[in-house]
């Protein structure tokens, strides 16, 4: 079968298709083949050998998949040959087949496409744990959505709208503000040629934003703690910037505001109910058409470097999905 391998570290550039053999199904595991598979910043890291995990060589980055099952390993229930799937993984989701913990599969919504399939298992739970489990955000507050043309902040506008927000998108340029918009945005704010904290200030006649959704950090999380209302919560997604901020406890005290972090990911550890709460919650509200992937473009496997050239580039919106077939 085909997949991308990563032999030593290297630039995405480098990255090409080989023949490798077919995945093994061991217990506990289904065999899926791959229909689409998203791509995220991490990979970009991983392949660089810049991520908090360096996996032994050779390894098949790719940490978003869709697809049909092919194989039950021995032990799983559930789970049947011919399901539609997708799955957050640790890695191997840029190939045409994949073995996977059936722990970590779940069937996708009845209409959902597989390239919609891969865009869903990271950004989705990510933007709802923050907003749901972390920030509690309520109906009627005001929602600051930094970065909001990404995949975790479109994730995040169209889950605050369907949660009944009044969402503020902050984006570099007219056409991802045009994303943000068409995703539920009310305001939009072009942090390019405006100054995000005087327009939120000026859209809340002074108040502030309730909730600060901030994939960012650097700056940009300096600058939101002085435009969050009273009792905000001021949520850490990540550090896109490159720069992890830090802050003075007085601020926290004088607004009584809470800066409150989310890592997706350790949930299957210390929480590992609110997983599958989490993901029915977003198939019903995809069931009721509040929220939907967003797609900015499909590449085959053999263009793996161009379609992580345009992500890490900041070129895209929403997600960038590879389809192996």
């Amino acid at each position: 079968m085909r997949a991308v391998v990563v032999d030593r570290w290297m630039e995405p550039a480098e990255l090409v298709v080989r023949e490798v053999p077919e995945p093994k199904v061991g217990p506990g595991q289904l065999g899926v083949e791959v229909r689409a598979a998203g791509c995220n910043f991490f990979d970009i890291l991983l392949v660089q050998g810049r991520y908090q995990v360096k996996p032994p060589f050779p390894f098949v980055p790719g940490g978003e998949i869709a697809g049909v099952v092919r194989d039950v390993g021995p032990g799983v229930a559930g789970f049947a040959v011919g399901d539609r799937v997708l799955a957050g993984v640790p890695m191997g989701g840029y190939a045409e087949r994949t073995s996977i913990p059936a722990a970590l599969a779940h069937r996708m919504p009845d209409g959902m496409s597989f390239e919609e399939g891969a865009a869903f298992p990271i950004v989705y739970p990510t933007s709802y744990a923050g907003l749901v489990y972390r920030a509690a955000l309520r109906s009627g507050e005001t929602l600051l959505v930094h970065a909001a043309a990404g995949g975790v902040g479109l994730a995040a506008v169209q889950i605050g709208k369907a949660l009944g927000a009044h969402v503020i998108a902050t984006a570099g340029g007219h056409d991802k503000l045009h994303v943000a918009h068409a995703a539920g945005a009310d305001i939009l704010i072009d942090y390019l040629e405006e100054d995000f904290v005087e327009r939120v200030k000026e859209f809340t006649h002074g108040r502030g934003a309730d909730v600060i959704y901030d994939s960012v950090g650097g700056d940009v999380f300096d600058r939101s703690l002085k435009c969050i209302a009273w009792n905000g919560r001021l949520l850490v997604i990540g550090f896109a910037s490159g720069k992890i901020p830090s802050v003075a406890a007085n601020r926290i005290l004088l607004k009584n505001i809470a800066v409150v972090g989310l890592h997706w990911g350790a949930y299957a550890k210390h929480e590992p109910e609110r997983v599958p709460e989490a993901f029915a919650a977003l198939f019903s509200l995809y069931a009721e058409k509040k929220i939907r992937p967003v797609i900015f473009e499909r590449y085959p496997l053999e263009r793996a470097p161009e379609a992580l050239a345009v992500l890490g580039g900041r070129k895209s919106y929403g997600k960038v999905v590879l389809v192996p077939a």
